[in-house]
């Protein structure tokens, strides 16, 4: 059974850490291309990190560049995002998305609840 099971997610203050993890089960995380999305209440689901199958390359959205860093462990098949110097307006919920190279396998999880707050 495929499964993609985020974690990490919780309540932080302006200024604090935060880091997602995404768990996949009954496929080979590492053969996919792995991204973190977000979407906050009314607006649309957004892009916030993308990693390549490998994890040699990475990309961000402008407005996570600097505090965000997405990383792999294909032998855990896990994805991470560190999320650092949070803001409130990084306050969301976090998907993780995972596509093969023909972009024929689309795995997305449940989502994880991330609050910036005092």
């Amino acid at each position: 059974q495929v499964q993609v099971v985020e974690s990490g997610g919780g309540l932080v203050q302006p200024g604090g850490s935060l880091r997602l993890s995404c768990a996949a089960s009954g496929f080979n995380l590492g053969t996919y291309r792995a991204s973190w999305y977000r979407q906050a209440p009314g607006k649309e689901r957004d892009l916030v990190a993308v990693i390549s199958s490998t994890g040699g390359t990475t990309a961000y959205g402008d407005s996570v560049k600097g505090r965000f860093t997405i990383s792999r462990d294909n032998f855990k098949n896990t994805v991470y995002l560190q999320m650092n110097s949070l803001k409130p307006e990084d306050t969301a919920v976090y998907y993780c998305n995972a596509r093969d190279s023909w972009n024929i396998h689309i795995y997305w999880g449940q989502g994880t609840q991330v609050t910036v707050s005092s």
